[in-house]
């Protein structure tokens, strides 16, 4: 049997299927101009419009870009204005361990008011990241699309489900998925559950990648075919062999430098009959994970968990961010089970996803973050079992077992440069957690 998760939400969209793989949709048969990616005339009445994520010089292995073809361009728009007043910039740093037993979350929100809870390095520079958690309890507004202007944004679903329409096609990612949006593009969400929370992990610097496998070889970790690409989806039909959308006034929101803007035009934003690029939307079933792991003796480095990585070319090795998952998996080895006492370079951000699907399981009811919100060792701060986990794990017998079995993968973020965090999620931490037990479920 496929190692897949059973969704309680069951998928209703098609999708193309290879990360980083030069990818083509159309919602029209032959919608995709031939050779020419800028013709005089595109077909069904289109026009050309380009989304670049790198420099046109990136080297081609690295080179992000999509062409797409749509009934109007996105030029024409009102002055963007500010939405919100300037929230001051995550300033707090201590070397204390910080542990969140959940985040406080307002009953009546939608997906553009995502609260910050730590930043490093500055989305103006293009350096580092942001770590965002959201409570969604209700859908977007009509006719309302988000984008980030500053980075990349991997999401992180926690519990429930949410329904997303891109400019590019449509997503449906539920809990014990992730998804990534690359900056610029144009989306909006709604709910295929009646609540969903969880965490955005919105990268300054470069874009997300699968993580070398050098010794490993040729396959493990996530896989590159399990990795799903919306399918182009057109906002409006065909009459008369021309492409006409559903066109209304719309609101663009979009967030820069941490703060929300918008600005309003009209046209449908999802007028995009056809693409082809490698710049677009991904999702990935965090069940299709291949662990590898040492069946002898000692614990691995946890990089070895690694999902996706967007290194920064600085040094050999060096990434802006990790994102990596601990999920079920068996143990055989001939040593101490759990994580050893470290200290690391890195910071080091956790929290819970909840993979076990039954509505009735206790995280899956209620907007509150359950088994628990998150957890956050900083750099050189040192990190590891509980003396009651220690105890355990020191006298319990070796035999091989299935361990993270419980309901719940954690998930870990890993950064190069210490996190600010932001004065709400100062206050809201229990500081020095190291060596007390993790809440239970």
């Amino acid at each position: 049997m496929a190692p897949v998760t059973d969704f309680a939400v069951k998928e209703k969209y098609g999708y193309l299927s290879g990360f980083g793989s030069y990818h083509s949709s159309e919602a029209f048969p032959d919608a995709n101009p031939l050779v020419i990616n800028s013709p005089q005339k595109p077909p069904y009445g289109l026009r050309t419009e380009r989304i670049s994520g790198t420099s046109f010089t990136a080297p081609r292995s690295k080179n992000l870009q999509t062409w797409m073809y749509r009934t109007t361009s996105s030029l024409v728009h009102t002055e963007f204005e500010l939405l919100e007043e300037a929230q001051p910039a995550p300033s707090s740093m201590t070397p204390n361990g910080y542990m969140w037993p959940s985040f406080s979350v307002d009953k009546d929100t939608d997906w553009t008011r995502q609260k910050l809870l730590a930043r490093n390095g500055d989305p103006a520079d293009k350096r580092g990241t942001a770590i965002w958690v959201f409570a969604v309890t209700k859908n977007m507004e009509d006719r309302n699309v988000f984008s980030s202007l500053d980075g990349d944004q991997l999401i992180i679903v926690q519990a429930g489900a949410l329904d997303i329409q891109t400019e590019l096609g449509k997503l449906l990612v539920r809990q014990n998925e992730i998804a990534m949006i690359p900056r610029g593009i144009r989306y909006q969400v709604t709910l295929a559950t009646p609540f969903a929370r969880g965490y955005v992990c919105e990268l300054f610097q470069g874009h997300w990648d699968l993580p070398e496998l050098g010794p490993i070889g040729s396959t493990g970790l996530a896989n590159v075919r399990d990795f799903q690409i919306p399918s182009a989806y057109y906002d409006g039909k065909l009459e008369n062999g021309v492409a006409k959308a559903n066109n209304a006034e719309w609101t663009i929101v979009s967030r820069m430098n941490g703060q929300l803007w918008a600005c309003t035009q009209d046209h449908t934003p999802f007028d995009v009959a056809a693409w082809h690029g490698t710049y677009y939307p991904f999702k990935y079933d965090l069940a299709r994970y291949c662990v590898m792991g040492n069946v002898l003796f000692d614990e691995h480095d946890p990089s070895l968990y690694a999902v996706l990585s967007a290194t920064t070319g600085d040094n050999p090795g060096a990434s802006a961010c990790d994102f990596l998952i601990i999920p079920p998996r068996w143990q055989a080895t001939d040593a101490f089970w759990l994580p050893y006492y470290h200290r690391n370079t890195h910071s080091e951000f956790y929290g819970p996803i909840i993979n076990r699907q039954d509505p009735e399981f206790p995280p899956n009811k209620g907007l509150e973050f359950k088994p628990f919100g998150a957890g956050l060792n900083g750099p050189m701060t040192t990190h590891g079992p509980s003396e009651e986990d220690f105890q355990k794990a020191s006298n319990m017998e070796l035999k091989p077992a299935m361990l993270q079995n419980e309901g719940v993968t954690v998930f870990l973020l890993e950064t190069e440069k210490p996190l600010y965090l932001s004065d709400w999620a100062t206050k809201a931490a229990l500081k020095n957690f190291g060596g007390k037990p993790r809440p239970k479920i």
